[in-house]
């Protein structure tokens, strides 16, 4: 028997999304249509549907933007001689 490559897939809701990323249905659909996340539209009548897995992904990739710019504001504050090792530290830890 083969196998069935979307028995994997899950499906949430717009609202539980939202629910999820503590925004609105209104801006969930937002990241549908900008193509952040996948959504489907499913059943009679249609009704939007978001791949829990490209959730997943979304908050992977601002956790890392997330990162990124933490250690961005982290060097912005450095002063020169704290980069390089000479000098006096200005906010030792």
């Amino acid at each position: 028997m083969p196998e069935n490559p979307t028995s994997d897939v899950r499906l949430l809701a717009p609202a539980q999304v939202a629910e999820v990323l503590g925004v609105t249905v209104d801006e969930v659909m937002a990241l549908v249509y900008e193509s952040r996340l996948r959504g489907v539209r499913v059943g009679a009548p249609a009704r939007w549907r978001i791949d829990e897995s490209s959730v997943t992904a979304y908050l992977d990739d601002e956790a890392e933007i997330a990162r990124r710019m933490a250690l961005w504001r982290e060097s912005s504050a450095a002063s020169f001689p704290e980069l390089w090792g000479t000098g006096v530290v200005r906010n030792p830890d």
